[in-house]
């Protein structure tokens, strides 16, 4: 089965924001369910612990590792759910994961939410996906 994609904006507002309103999809064959997927160094710490760029980079570089494991790619992934400690950090640290997710063909739907912490202190961000094929 081939996986068809509908983008779904009725407000036209989603391409300046790197997300979509809503993805139809049909054919689906496989969904793949993330957990949350953090930026942790060889020892199990935090990395990075004050620098929220890395940390995108590094959760980022982990869910595209599950991704490949099953055969999936980013362009795969139909939903991210970030979870982050500063809403403002996490928008000026946009241009980077917006570029890298643009580059890739993945355009989710998506949800931000700002929380208080998250499994470690110094975790400022985590996300998880949804992705199908």
């Amino acid at each position: 089965m081939l996986l068809n994609r509908r983008i779904i904006d009725p407000l036209q507002r989603q391409d300046s924001f790197g997300f979509v309103q809503a993805t139809e999809t049909s054919g689906v064959s496989r969904v793949l369910i993330c957990s949350g997927q953090i930026c942790l160094d060889a020892h199990g710490r935090a990395a990075h612990p004050e620098d929220m760029a890395a940390q995108i980079a590094g959760a980022l570089d982990n869910l595209e590792t599950l991704l490949h494991e099953v055969g999936f790619q980013l362009q795969n992934v139909i939903r991210l759910n970030w979870y982050v400690t500063d809403v403002d950090l996490f928008r000026r640290c946009a241009a980077a994961w917006l570029d890298r997710l643009a580059k890739a063909g993945c355009r989710p739907a998506s949800t931000l939410l700002g929380v208080a912490r998250l499994a470690y202190p110094e975790l400022l961000v985590e996300v998880e996906a949804t992705a199908a094929a």
